[in-house]
């Protein structure tokens, strides 16, 4: 065994460098400055903006990191002044912009950028995106469309499926009570999605209406202007958040039952999650989600080896099916449902889908051929009598929310969830959880009562819907749409699962399904072929296996509501045990966090960097706890807590 990785490793599993972002100042406005974008911009301590980003993307919605060159600032008691010089593609394209970014003291900010494409440049979207927070849902906005006219509007409470403004060039609203905000937006006609729907903690603005087709070609030497104004007036009180004071917890009353825990798994794991199936039985899931697509070559060998893989791991075999017939999909249903009745009938719950509801349609344009819901509902009825039948979309919320399931014929409605479709930084990700109140409410008003089954879900992509596949990362690095995301191996990823199964639980979701067993989206090392920094060499446990381990057990009980007072900083979840609470909390920032509890923990176990090694070798590490006597707690960056009080 080698020495404890660094700490990058421990925490993000890659040491790619993740400096803090600098902050601009004017006066009372801030905005942090992130690879050349515009980040939490604020007035007095008050969001008014999340972000403003100029963005170059590719044909299949992969973002390009820009290679920033010529940045200089310059700042005064009054204002500051950013400039500097960009290019980004790849090998076979190439586009370069300038930017300038102004901000003053008495609350204006102006963003604009003059591009160029070197090369035919083939994208699905250059040019500026803005993001209001999550935090406006349900709140009035003034529109100013392109030809002028002003009208009153409302930021979505449930997630809109479409586009819940069109036609953009001004939208001003409340950021607080009394301070008021106006954003401008020039140079092409912009509108607006609710990027809740893809775990997103915001609704986003951007150009180039969606009708237009997609992807379209810059012609080399093509030349696009375009400017992002802000604009505040008023003043209002800095908000709340997480202060010298620390994050308090404090308990409510009985609510419903814990989730069951479920993982995922993919035929592809086959060899590798056979050979660690001793140690993953240890999570004791209670439910195993095996994926099946006959156009990848699965067949019936492959589902006896699912439903053999779930019964050594002492779980329940849930199919998820892709149906690939459009016009003989009753033949292909029947087929399926008599191979699994030669194999016993292990599956206890089928979920379908036809095979072109794996990618996405956009709002306006045709539905590919599919078959017709009813009818695929009805046969699946017929062949799978004894099963119960889950619909919905093994994609996204998106896709859930723009092609609802037949209701009549399920026992339960299904989705899964990716954090990193639009962004890859660790911040966004940590956002992206503050929008699953909104999915799992959208989603409870779409199931009609039915149990809600979230995932397989995590933080990387185990599917692409709006491009041919999910990025490859053999770098090891942070980025949008990575399949193989590096911190799925971190205290991060451990922290943000937590943080996940909790507010899915709040929201009621009667089943939570993770990632995968020792794949891309794994929780024990097996060698692959991207790099795997420390585990390569060392193998053994990621921490997000003792994450799903505590969870696990929790299935069933009866939660107890948990008040936080910082939810960005600090998530959770509580049940009852005897005469005691059981409560597991993590650390969602790069932070050291201070946490106080209602009455003295009596016991803790903690994962943290300094157990990260004892943590990759013991699988009960969280349930070997510590006396302890203290109603205060220190939380290290993106740790988790397991207590008894």
């Amino acid at each position: 065994m080698t020495a404890e990785p660094v700490e990058a490793i421990k925490l993000f599993g890659t040491e790619e460098p993740s400096p803090p972002a600098p902050i601009l100042r004017a006066g009372s406005l801030t905005a942090e400055f992130d690879a050349g974008n515009l980040r939490h911009i604020r007035v007095g301590g008050v969001e008014v903006i999340r972000a403003v980003s100029f963005i170059v993307r590719d044909r299949n919605w992969g973002t390009y990191n820009p290679v920033i060159s010529g940045l200089t600032t310059d700042e005064t008691t009054d204002g500051f002044t950013v400039r500097y010089e960009a290019t980004t593609g790849d090998d076979s394209q190439s586009f370069r912009y300038r930017a300038v970014i102004e901000g003053s003291a008495d609350g204006h900010l102006t963003f604009r950028c003059e591009g160029e494409a070197v090369t035919d440049f083939l994208t699905n979207r250059t040019g500026f995106v803005v993001l209001h927070s999550a935090g406006v849902a349900g709140l009035p906005v003034e529109i100013e469309h392109t030809g002028g006219e002003k009208v009153a509007g409302q930021f979505p409470e449930l997630i809109d499926p479409v586009q819940p403004m069109m036609d953009l060039r001004a939208l001003t609203h409340e950021a607080a009570p009394g301070l008021r905000v106006t954003c401008r937006m020039e140079g092409d006609t912009f509108e607006m999605e609710d990027q809740r729907n893809w775990t997103d903690a915001s609704y986003k603005t951007y150009v180039r209406p969606l009708a237009l087709p997609w992807p379209y070609t810059l012609e080399a030497g093509s030349r696009l202007e375009q400017a992002v104004t802000l604009t505040v007036t008023g003043t209002a009180s800095a908000q709340s958040g997480s202060s010298a004071g620390g994050v308090t917890v404090t308990f409510g009353d009985a609510q419903g039952p814990a989730p069951q825990l479920g993982l995922g798994y993919d035929p592809d794991e086959a060899e590798s999650a056979k050979a660690a199936a001793e140690t993953l039985a240890q999570v004791k899931p209670h439910h195993l989600i095996c994926h099946h697509d006959p156009r990848r070559g699965h067949d019936r060998s492959t589902l006896e080896a699912a439903a053999t893989l779930a019964r050594t791991l002492g779980a329940v075999p849930w199919l998820e099916a892709v149906i690939v017939e459009v016009e003989n999909f009753e033949a292909e249903v029947a087929a399926l449902g008599d191979t699994a009745a030669e194999l016993g009938s292990p599956f206890e719950v089928v979920m379908l889908s036809p095979a072109s509801d794996l990618k996405c349609t956009l709002p306006g344009s045709v539905w590919p051929p599919a078959a017709p819901a009813d009818a695929l509902f009805r046969a699946a009825r017929k062949a799978f009598p004894d099963a119960r039948l889950g619909g919905g979309m093994f994609s996204y919320f998106t896709e859930l929310n723009r092609k609802r399931p037949p209701l009549r014929y399920l026992d339960l409605v299904g989705f899964t969830t990716s954090a990193l479709v639009h962004a890859g930084d660790d911040i966004s990700v940590m956002e992206g959880l503050e929008s699953l109140s909104a999915i799992t409410a959208s989603a409870r008003e779409i199931a009609g009562g039915h149990p809600l089954a979230v995932g397989p879900s995590a933080m990387g992509m185990r599917m692409n819907p709006y491009g041919d596949a999910p990025m490859e990362n053999p770098r090891n690095i942070r980025q949008a749409m990575n399949r193989n995301d590096p911190r799925q191996r971190g205290l991060l990823g451990a922290a943000w699962t937590l943080g996940y199964y909790s507010h899915m639980a709040r929201g009621g979701a009667s089943a939570v399904a993770f990632g995968g067993l020792t794949g891309p989206h794994g929780i024990v090392h097996a060698r692959q072929g991207w790099p795997q920094p420390w585990y390569d060499d060392n193998g053994g446990l990621f921490p997000v296996f003792h994450v799903l381990r505590g969870l696990s057990a929790l299935s069933g009980r009866t939660m107890k509501a948990l008040e936080i007072s910082d939810p960005s900083a600090v998530q959770g979840i509580a049940v009852e045990a005897d005469a005691s609470t059981e409560l597991w909390l993590a650390n969602l920032t790069g932070r050291e966090q201070t946490v106080s509890l209602p009455r003295p923990a009596l016991q803790t176990a903690v994962l943290d960097a300094a157990s990260f090694g004892q943590a990759s070798r013991t699988a009960d590490l969280l349930g070997r706890m510590t006396s302890e006597d203290s109603s205060t707690l220190t939380l290290g960056p993106y740790s988790t807590i397991h207590v008894r009080l």
